[in-house]
């Protein structure tokens, strides 16, 4: 009796990582962590500075205190009142729009582009290759007419 041997959860966890999508994910987690550094970077150098001409260089300073009097720590704890941070969630939203728009312009734009590109190169291809076919069978439609018609003919000579 040989025992068949099940796959270690070990083999099972190579396998798992192995797989393209996997390693892709992987990549896209790096390039968007070192992505962020990049978005990071032009909202505090352009973003932040464009917005500090009209008030503070900071948008975490901006703030609505719902129950005063409002006191922030320089670290951002609360000692009273109730404040609305409002900034801090400006200064994200620039970020996140930043980031979406780079992203669609520079990579899922040029890549929907591409792939459809792609397609239309593939249907053009088929459509041609179906014309092919069809042309081959007339010609075969007619070749078996003719021999059809000439059958026909041999046996009314004899």
């Amino acid at each position: 009796m040989s025992k068949k041997k099940d796959p270690s959860v070990l083999d099972g966890f190579k396998a798992f990582l192995m797989r393209g999508n996997v390693v892709d994910l992987a990549v896209a987690v790096v390039i968007g962590a070192a992505f962020t550094n990049i978005v990071n970077s032009m909202v505090k150098g352009v973003i932040n500075p464009l917005v500090g001409a009209i008030g503070t260089q900071n948008l975490d300073h901006y703030s609505l205190c719902l129950k005063d009097p409002c006191v922030v720590t320089a670290d951002g704890t609360v000692k009273s009142g109730v404040p609305i941070l409002w900034g801090s969630v400006l200064g994200a939203t620039l970020t996140f729009l930043i980031t979406a728009t780079v992203v669609y312009f520079l990579m899922v734009l040029p890549m929907s582009k591409y792939l459809a590109r792609q397609a239309a190169h593939k249907a053009a291809r088929e459509g041609t290759k179906e014309v092919v076919e069809v042309t081959e069978l007339e010609v075969l439609k007619e070749i078996r007419d003719a021999l059809v018609a000439q059958r026909a003919s041999g046996h009314d000579e004899r």
